[in-house]
Protein backbone atom coordinates (compact mmCIF):
# COMPACT_ATOMS: atom_id res chain seq x y z
CA UNK A 1 0.00 0.00 0.00
CA UNK A 2 1.53 3.54 -0.63
CA UNK A 3 2.97 5.29 2.06
CA UNK A 4 0.59 8.35 1.94
CA UNK A 5 3.13 11.10 4.67
CA UNK A 6 5.91 10.22 1.74
CA UNK A 7 3.77 10.59 -1.09
CA UNK A 8 3.38 14.21 0.29
CA UNK A 9 7.49 14.75 -0.21
CA UNK A 10 6.06 15.72 -3.50
CA UNK A 11 5.22 18.82 -2.64
CA UNK A 12 8.95 19.99 -1.62
CA UNK A 13 9.54 20.18 -5.61
CA UNK A 14 7.97 23.36 -7.02
CA UNK A 15 7.69 22.45 -10.74
CA UNK A 16 6.33 18.59 -9.45
CA UNK A 17 2.91 17.94 -11.06
CA UNK A 18 1.74 17.73 -7.50
CA UNK A 19 2.65 21.64 -6.59
CA UNK A 20 1.28 22.45 -10.12
CA UNK A 21 -2.04 20.76 -9.33
CA UNK A 22 -1.86 22.22 -5.96
CA UNK A 23 -1.90 25.62 -6.90
CA UNK A 24 -4.64 25.26 -8.86
CA UNK A 25 -7.23 24.06 -6.39
CA UNK A 26 -6.04 26.69 -4.10
CA UNK A 27 -7.01 28.94 -6.51
CA UNK A 28 -10.42 27.41 -7.17
CA UNK A 29 -10.62 27.39 -3.45
CA UNK A 30 -10.26 31.08 -3.59
CA UNK A 31 -12.53 32.02 -6.30
CA UNK A 32 -14.97 30.50 -4.38
CA UNK A 33 -14.29 32.50 -1.40
CA UNK A 34 -14.10 35.58 -3.14
CA UNK A 35 -17.67 35.12 -5.22
CA UNK A 36 -19.56 33.27 -2.06
CA UNK A 37 -22.11 35.24 -0.34
CA UNK A 38 -21.59 37.15 2.57
CA UNK A 39 -22.31 34.72 5.72
CA UNK A 40 -20.87 31.87 7.41
CA UNK A 41 -19.04 29.28 5.05
CA UNK A 42 -18.72 25.17 5.10
CA UNK A 43 -15.99 23.48 3.48
CA UNK A 44 -15.30 19.40 3.38
CA UNK A 45 -12.03 17.69 2.22
CA UNK A 46 -12.21 13.87 0.98
CA UNK A 47 -9.30 12.23 1.83
CA UNK A 48 -7.97 15.59 2.85
CA UNK A 49 -4.05 14.39 3.13
CA UNK A 50 -1.91 17.20 5.21
CA UNK A 51 -4.37 19.49 4.07
CA UNK A 52 -2.15 21.73 2.31
CA UNK A 53 -5.42 22.99 -0.45
CA UNK A 54 -7.22 24.09 2.60
CA UNK A 55 -4.66 25.96 4.48
CA UNK A 56 -2.82 27.55 1.56
CA UNK A 57 -5.89 28.70 0.37
CA UNK A 58 -7.38 29.97 3.06
CA UNK A 59 -4.43 31.32 5.18
CA UNK A 60 -4.56 35.01 4.13
CA UNK A 61 -7.84 35.26 2.79
CA UNK A 62 -10.41 38.18 3.84
CA UNK A 63 -13.20 35.25 4.12
CA UNK A 64 -10.49 32.84 6.68
CA UNK A 65 -12.81 33.24 9.69
CA UNK A 66 -16.34 33.01 8.03
CA UNK A 67 -15.06 29.08 6.92
CA UNK A 68 -15.87 26.26 9.02
CA UNK A 69 -14.84 22.95 7.91
CA UNK A 70 -14.08 19.20 8.18
CA UNK A 71 -10.52 17.46 6.92
CA UNK A 72 -11.04 13.66 6.95
CA UNK A 73 -8.14 12.29 6.48
CA UNK A 74 -7.63 8.28 7.67
CA UNK A 75 -3.25 8.40 7.70
CA UNK A 76 -2.30 9.34 11.41
CA UNK A 77 1.15 11.40 10.49
CA UNK A 78 -1.22 13.31 7.80
CA UNK A 79 -3.42 14.49 10.65
CA UNK A 80 -0.70 15.01 12.85
CA UNK A 81 0.77 17.90 9.94
CA UNK A 82 -2.86 18.78 8.87
CA UNK A 83 -3.85 19.55 12.67
CA UNK A 84 -0.53 21.45 13.20
CA UNK A 85 -0.72 23.35 9.53
CA UNK A 86 -4.23 24.66 10.43
CA UNK A 87 -3.19 26.08 13.71
CA UNK A 88 -0.11 27.65 12.51
CA UNK A 89 -2.54 29.52 10.09
CA UNK A 90 -5.16 30.44 12.76
CA UNK A 91 -7.90 29.15 11.41
CA UNK A 92 -10.03 28.37 14.29
CA UNK A 93 -13.20 26.75 11.80
CA UNK A 94 -11.49 24.48 10.79
CA UNK A 95 -11.72 20.56 11.55
CA UNK A 96 -8.88 17.57 10.99
CA UNK A 97 -10.61 14.82 11.59
CA UNK A 98 -8.52 11.10 11.66
CA UNK A 99 -11.32 8.83 10.01
CA UNK A 100 -12.58 6.87 6.75
CA UNK A 101 -13.55 9.55 4.09
CA UNK A 102 -15.86 6.69 2.34
CA UNK A 103 -18.05 6.73 5.33
CA UNK A 104 -20.97 9.19 4.74
CA UNK A 105 -21.78 9.36 8.53
CA UNK A 106 -18.20 10.43 8.88
CA UNK A 107 -19.67 14.19 7.85
CA UNK A 108 -23.36 13.77 9.72
CA UNK A 109 -21.93 17.30 11.81
CA UNK A 110 -20.44 18.93 8.51
CA UNK A 111 -23.48 18.89 5.96
CA UNK A 112 -24.33 20.85 3.96
CA UNK A 113 -21.41 22.19 2.52
CA UNK A 114 -20.90 24.89 0.72
CA UNK A 115 -17.50 23.51 -1.20
CA UNK A 116 -16.80 19.93 -1.15
CA UNK A 117 -12.97 18.86 -2.52
CA UNK A 118 -12.37 15.48 -3.97
CA UNK A 119 -8.71 15.83 -4.27
CA UNK A 120 -6.43 12.82 -4.89
CA UNK A 121 -9.39 10.19 -4.89
CA UNK A 122 -10.82 9.53 -7.77
CA UNK A 123 -7.25 8.24 -9.48
CA UNK A 124 -6.96 5.96 -6.36
CA UNK A 125 -10.52 3.80 -6.48
CA UNK A 126 -12.50 1.70 -9.51
CA UNK A 127 -13.90 3.25 -12.02
CA UNK A 128 -17.44 2.59 -10.21
CA UNK A 129 -16.76 3.82 -6.69
CA UNK A 130 -15.82 7.30 -9.00
CA UNK A 131 -19.55 6.93 -10.48
CA UNK A 132 -21.09 6.18 -6.76
CA UNK A 133 -18.88 9.18 -5.04
CA UNK A 134 -20.29 11.89 -7.74
CA UNK A 135 -23.71 10.07 -7.46
CA UNK A 136 -23.57 11.07 -3.76
CA UNK A 137 -22.09 14.23 -3.53
CA UNK A 138 -25.42 16.35 -4.39
CA UNK A 139 -26.20 14.70 -0.48
CA UNK A 140 -23.29 16.48 0.75
CA UNK A 141 -24.06 20.01 -0.17
CA UNK A 142 -26.00 23.21 -0.07
CA UNK A 143 -28.06 24.54 -2.84
CA UNK A 144 -25.21 26.09 -5.14
CA UNK A 145 -22.28 24.42 -3.46
CA UNK A 146 -19.07 24.10 -5.99
CA UNK A 147 -17.20 20.69 -5.87
CA UNK A 148 -13.47 20.85 -6.55
CA UNK A 149 -11.91 17.47 -7.88
CA UNK A 150 -9.07 15.91 -9.28
CA UNK A 151 -7.53 12.93 -11.51
CA UNK A 152 -4.53 11.84 -13.49
CA UNK A 153 -4.74 12.00 -16.72
CA UNK A 154 -2.64 9.01 -17.86
CA UNK A 155 -4.23 6.25 -19.89
CA UNK A 156 -7.09 5.29 -19.66
CA UNK A 157 -8.15 9.01 -19.35
CA UNK A 158 -12.01 9.00 -17.73
CA UNK A 159 -11.70 12.87 -17.37
CA UNK A 160 -14.30 13.02 -19.69
CA UNK A 161 -16.64 10.18 -18.09
CA UNK A 162 -15.95 12.21 -14.89
CA UNK A 163 -17.17 15.52 -16.25
CA UNK A 164 -20.00 13.87 -17.77
CA UNK A 165 -21.33 11.68 -14.56
CA UNK A 166 -20.96 15.20 -12.60
CA UNK A 167 -23.79 16.70 -15.47
CA UNK A 168 -26.08 13.91 -15.40
CA UNK A 169 -25.88 14.74 -11.52
CA UNK A 170 -27.31 17.55 -12.14
CA UNK A 171 -23.77 20.02 -11.88
CA UNK A 172 -22.68 22.53 -14.30
CA UNK A 173 -19.05 22.53 -15.19
CA UNK A 174 -17.48 26.09 -14.02
CA UNK A 175 -13.78 25.38 -15.13
CA UNK A 176 -11.50 22.33 -16.53
CA UNK A 177 -7.61 22.96 -16.25
CA UNK A 178 -5.28 20.50 -17.45
CA UNK A 179 -1.78 21.32 -18.28
CA UNK A 180 -1.65 18.21 -21.45
CA UNK A 181 -3.30 15.44 -21.59
CA UNK A 182 -1.16 12.94 -19.62
CA UNK A 183 -0.30 15.28 -16.84
CA UNK A 184 -2.84 15.98 -14.24
CA UNK A 185 -6.81 17.70 -14.28
CA UNK A 186 -8.49 20.11 -11.73
CA UNK A 187 -12.44 20.08 -11.82
CA UNK A 188 -14.86 22.60 -10.68
CA UNK A 189 -18.33 22.09 -10.83
CA UNK A 190 -21.75 23.86 -8.79
CA UNK A 191 -24.70 22.07 -8.12
CA UNK A 192 -27.55 23.37 -10.49
CA UNK A 193 -30.56 21.82 -9.14
CA UNK A 194 -31.88 21.24 -5.50
CA UNK A 195 -29.55 18.68 -3.43
CA UNK A 196 -30.26 15.50 -2.43
CA UNK A 197 -31.63 14.10 1.73
CA UNK A 198 -27.98 13.55 3.46
CA UNK A 199 -28.68 9.63 4.18
CA UNK A 200 -25.55 9.09 6.81
CA UNK A 201 -26.48 5.43 6.97
CA UNK A 202 -26.13 5.18 2.92
CA UNK A 203 -23.26 2.50 2.02
CA UNK A 204 -19.80 3.78 1.46
CA UNK A 205 -18.70 5.64 -1.11
CA UNK A 206 -15.21 3.74 -2.31
CA UNK A 207 -12.31 1.44 -1.32
CA UNK A 208 -8.85 2.67 -2.10
CA UNK A 209 -7.37 0.52 -4.52
CA UNK A 210 -3.52 1.19 -3.07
Amino acid sequence: MTDWSAWHEGYADAGSDLSRRLAVVEHRVRTWADAAPAGPLRLISLCAGQGHDVVGALASHARRLDVTGLLVESDRGNVAVARREVRRAELPGIAVVQGDAARLDTYRDAVPADLVLVCGVFGNISDRDVRRTIAALPSLVAAGATVVWTRHRRAPDLTGDIRLRFGASGFEELDFTSPAPDRFAVGTHRLARPPDAFSPDAAGLFTFTR
